[in-house]
């Protein structure tokens, strides 16, 4: 029994240490896609601009949260 429980501690331990890994690279690939994408213009006149910044942001925010 003993042997068990601490298989399944292992095992858990496995698999925190994974998600924490995939959180490190989906952030380092968020800000690298930051690089790629074109900067924007203080004026947002256009609405792709604005839609992509938006979509962006709200990325972002959401990777933030994860962790």
């Amino acid at each position: 029994m003993a042997t068990e429980s601490n298989f399944k501690r292992g095992k858990d331990a496995v698999n925190e240490e994974f998600s924490e890994y995939v959180a490190h690279l989906q952030f380092h690939m968020t800000l690298q896609a930051r690089n790629l994408v074109p900067t924007l213009k203080q004026s947002l006149d256009d609405s792709r601009e604005l839609l992509l910044h938006q979509t962006q942001a709200n990325f972002e925010k959401q990777i933030s949260r994860q962790a």
